[in-house]
Formats: C-alpha cells, structure tokens, sequence
C-alpha cells in the first residue's frame, strides 16, 4: 500500500493531523508535500523525486502557495492513471462555490477542517477507515 500523500502547507494543520493519527494509532506512511508544485512532481516523478509516488490517498488543502489544490486536483484528475488515486480535500472553506468546483472535478470527498480537535481526530478516524480499511483501491499502474 502506496503512502497517504498529505498536501498541506501549514505547520500546525500538519502537526494536528500527525498527533490525530497517532491518537487513532494509524501506522500509515505519510509524505507531506508543502504546496502544490511539490506534490505534483511528486506524483509525476519530476524534480527531486526519481520516480512517481503512487499514494493510497491524497489529503489536499485546497489554498497552498503557488501551484493551489484546485490545479493540483485538475491535473490529477486529467491523467489517466492518477484518476483513480482517492481525493479527499481537507480545507476550512465552507464556500459552497469551493465544495461545487471541487466535486466538479472529480474530488473523492470535501471534507471541513472542524475547530475542535476531538471532532477532527472522529472525523479522520472515519476516513481513514473508509478510504484505507473498507475501500477497494487501485493498485499502481504496472508499466509495459
């Protein structure tokens, strides 16, 4: 099973989703991509990244520096293989214009970054559970 690639540029969301898992005792490898250009040389195996990460499940913020999780998700969605990869965009933006736009292309789910931190640490363990314990995923492309 591929990494969950978490796509987030603050510090502190990152550190309050890192103590959420531990308290869930989620064990699942995590590589943290800082903005969007990062995680998608990531994806794509460019830059420092010598071959293409294949993710389990990508958490993205939707407002990163630079290259923004709307583009990120775009071209995710727009690439074949990466299609299929889950997305679920972790953001504090309840715009409904934001939740559409996402939904319209191609997110997974949308998921609010709640306040209280019992709430988010219930809400991952629900998604985690979900997406890394009941769904069915795709294995990465096998290259011909």
């Amino acid at each position: 099973m591929g990494p969950v690639l978490v796509v987030e540029d603050s510090d502190e969301d990152f550190m309050a989703l890192e103590w959420a898992m531990r308290k869930l005792g989620r064990t699942d490898r995590v590589l943290r991509c800082l903005d969007g250009d990062d995680a998608l040389d990531a994806l794509f195996g460019r830059g420092p990244y010598t071959e293409a990460v294949w993710p389990s499940l990508v958490l993205l913020d939707l407002n990163l520096p630079g290259t923004d999780g709307r583009e990120v998700l775009a071209e995710l969605k727009a690439t074949p293989t990466l299609r299929r990869v889950p997305v679920v965009v972790l953001s504090t933006s309840s715009n409904p214009r934001d939740v559409a736009a996402c939904y319209q292309s191609g997110v997974n789910s949308y998921m609010l970054k709640p306040v209280n931190f019992e709430k988010y640490t219930e809400q991952l363990g629900r998604l985690f559970e979900f997406w890394l314990g009941v769904a069915v995923l795709p294995e990465a492309p096998v290259e011909a």
